[in-house]
């Protein structure tokens, strides 16, 4: 990250992105529009255009209000809360709780996997989302059968959903982990052979990849381990893609770049609009790709 002229190095996370730096050890992708140094949740102002930290503050050096004048809002423009990763820990919870159930009753991934059209030989009848049966693109975003395959995906949203949820704010990085997940699923029914079954879990986290790309470029941080990361996933993608849906990798990744830099990038005059219209592109995409199998395949 670039440091602004006689601040001091600022200490890095584990996660890559800095931490706060009065609070060290907790990880923030907010700076001070006067200073640039990270801060946390706890620390940054609102000022007339993002966030400032309490000592511009207090010195007068920035436009910020007086502590506590308004309420504090993400680089995206979302509420800040109290508990920043909450979201992802539900999400997580919710994730882990579908793996048990899976586990414990039988049938019940068939009946919950991403598929177009087939007969099931276990359920014995017509099953997937050209008979009717949409909320597969829904429930295939939180399913896992192995054992790897769930450790890894959940790694990677409490490794990645935490900055992004601080940064994006609840409603935002919600918006982000569906739509991203939908848009993988869109792309894999248009795409995969109808009777090819698909777990779509990993398009949301995929979506999570690309978003931290475009965060971490747009406050200038080194951008190699998360390019290193994006490089290793999409080679192992699609070095194996026997066994994985490249495209509901892919979709997810589109998705959510396209979804971060409209929120991260929207001009703040026009910030909400232009974050709704964004977000609505991709849900339109996605069900433009839904309807069109649909159709081919009736």
């Amino acid at each position: 990250m670039d440091q602004a002229p006689g601040s001091p190095q600022e200490p890095q996370g584990t996660h890559g992105l800095p931490s706060c730096y009065r609070h060290p050890g907790r990880e923030t992708g907010i700076t001070c529009t006067r200073c640039e140094r990270p801060i946390c949740t706890d620390c940054m102002v609102s000022a007339s255009v993002g966030f400032q930290c309490p000592e511009c503050v207090r010195t007068g050096s920035g436009t910020g209000h007086a502590p506590g004048a308004d309420r504090p809002r993400t680089v995206a423009g979302g509420a800040v809360a109290a508990d920043p990763h909450l979201i992802t820990k539900i999400l997580l919870a919710v994730n882990v709780a579908v793996f048990i159930a899976v586990l414990a009753v039988d049938d019940l991934v068939y009946r919950l996997t991403l598929i177009g059209f087939a007969i099931d030989p276990r359920l014995g009848e017509v099953v997937g989302v050209v008979d009717g049966e949409w909320y597969r693109l829904i429930t295939s975003m939180f399913l896992h059968e192995q054992f790897w395959h769930i450790g890894f995906n959940m790694l990677g949203l409490w490794w990645l959903g935490r900055p992004l949820e601080a940064a994006l704010g609840r409603v935002r990085y919600l918006a982000l982990y569906l739509l991203s997940g939908l848009a993988g699923g869109a792309l894999t029914y248009l795409l995969n052979a109808p009777n090819q079954p698909s777990l779509g879990a990993s398009g949301a986290i995929f979506g999570l990849l690309g978003a931290t790309v475009v965060l971490m470029r747009r406050f200038r941080y080194d951008m190699r381990p998360i390019l290193v990361l994006l490089a290793l996933n999409l080679f192992i993608t699609f070095r194996y893609q026997d066994i994985i849906a490249w495209e509901a990798h892919v979709g997810g990744l589109v998705a959510g770049v396209i979804i971060a830099y409209g929120m991260i990038h929207a001009p703040r005059a026009h910030r909400s609009l232009v974050q709704a219209v964004t977000c609505g592109a991709v849900l339109l995409a996605s069900l433009v790709m839904v309807v069109a199998r649909t159709m081919a395949l009736s």
